[in-house]
């Protein structure tokens, strides 16, 4: 846990730069649901995604794509009634900003009202301007979102590391400046070099967030199904997974099966 900003009663995006100017680490990970959002605000986190990565962990589909705004808006709404202290960041899903900055500006806006979330996260860099200012416009928080992309992943063809090559690398130093510009306060950079993550961490004065991008950002982000062990069948090279949740579900179920079935449970002292 932060020994600088743990007292924090409410973290902000304003606490969140002071953090980065401070040097001390933002950490962040995913909340889909009211009891394990609940445990990890507890435990000192300081930004909740409530992630459309949803879509894999909570509804079994391939990609991100799927999952819709009605969709988001519930997990958002189950992850905010239990937190406390953490700053909720939510995802506008595939779909429900690329039109227009007017769908955008409506998206984002149902997300605040209908869920008391805090802020709201886009992918894309430049091609996504005038939705970001539009959604700024009334008051929004966005987080933005840069290197590899889900939501575009058909484009990409693959969950490779991106911006290897200088003319990409040239391209998301390009987009993280415009979006800090734009007046996103953090981003997210996915799966690229670490020295890359260097380079727009030191350039930006707001906070970089990585996932598979090295040690140089400001904050790390992880999906909490991921570094849990629930789910093990992704083992991305930047996964450190801190419990084996699978293993221990799946025993602790075993001896359940094994107790109903043997008739010890429930015994005297479980029964009215």
């Amino acid at each position: 846990m932060s020994t600088k900003f743990s007292d924090i009663r409410r973290v902000t995006t304003h606490q969140l730069h002071a953090m980065k100017k401070a040097g001390e680490k933002i950490s962040m990970l995913t909340a889909y649901d009211y009891s394990m959002a609940k445990i990890i605000d507890a435990a000192g986190i300081d930004v909740i995604l409530v992630g459309d990565s949803a879509s894999n962990v909570m509804a079994g589909n391939e990609t991100t794509l799927p999952i819709t705004l009605d969709h988001m808006i519930y997990h958002a709404t189950s992850v905010v009634k239990a937190v406390e202290r953490a700053l909720i960041v939510v995802d506008i899903p595939f779909g429900s900003y690329q039109g227009s900055s007017e769908e955008a500006l409506r998206s984002a806006i149902r997300i605040m009202k209908e869920s008391g979330a805090h802020a709201v996260k886009m992918e894309g860099g430049i091609e996504i301007k005038e939705s970001v200012e539009r959604v700024l416009s009334a008051g929004v928080p966005v987080m933005g979102h840069l290197g590899l992309t889900p939501q575009s992943i058909y484009k990409f063809g693959t969950y490779s590391v991106r911006a290897k090559e200088e003319e990409e690398a040239n391209k998301l130093i390009e987009d993280a400046v415009a979006l800090e510009a734009f007046g996103c306060f953090a981003i997210v950079i996915e799966k690229v070099p670490a020295e890359l993550t260097k380079l727009v961490s030191e350039k930006l004065t707001i906070p970089i967030i990585g996932i598979g991008a090295g040690q140089n950002a400001d904050g790390q982000v992880l999906v909490m199904h991921d570094m849990l062990g629930i789910n093990k069948e992704f083992n991305p090279r930047f996964l450190r997974r801190y419990a084996d949740l699978h293993t221990s579900i799946t025993e602790a179920v075993q001896h359940y099966v094994a107790d109903v079935k043997s008739g010890s449970f429930p015994d005297e002292t479980e029964s009215y």
